[in-house]
């Protein structure tokens, strides 16, 4: 079966490790077979987002601006076309340093919980 979805048509909001999300998929709320979960991020300059950690893996895609991503002991900077994987229960957030938006998708899995997510 087909699916198709336009984030032009899906509401932004601000998540509870404030950043700018758009959700993309979900199991839970659009129809397609799937066990895991992606939103579009956004980050403005000279923000970060909260350090929080997930039950299951995440995938970061980033599709502009340029950043930090921070993972446990680690970091490493990030630019559109790098993908950087967070493993599960690692304590992660993300910061901009750029001077425009850093945009990039989510990909967890399993899909995204309120009960998955613990915000520092």
């Amino acid at each position: 079966m087909l699916f198709k979805k336009s984030l032009e048509e899906e509401n932004a909001f601000v998540a509870g490790d404030k950043t700018i999300l758009r959700e993309v998929l979900h199991p839970k709320n659009d129809k397609v077979a799937i066990n895991y979960s992606m939103a579009q991020a956004i980050i403005e300059p000279n923000q970060a987002s909260t350090p929080h950690r997930l039950t299951g893996s995440e995938t970061y895609y980033f599709l502009g601006g340029e950043g930090r991503i921070y993972i446990d002991e680690e970091h490493v900077s990030v630019k559109k076309g790098d993908v950087v994987y967070v493993p599960a229960n690692a304590l992660q957030y993300v910061r901009n340093i750029g001077e425009v938006d850093l945009e990039f998708l989510c990909i967890v899995e399993p899909f995204w919980t309120p009960e998955s997510e613990v915000v520092l």
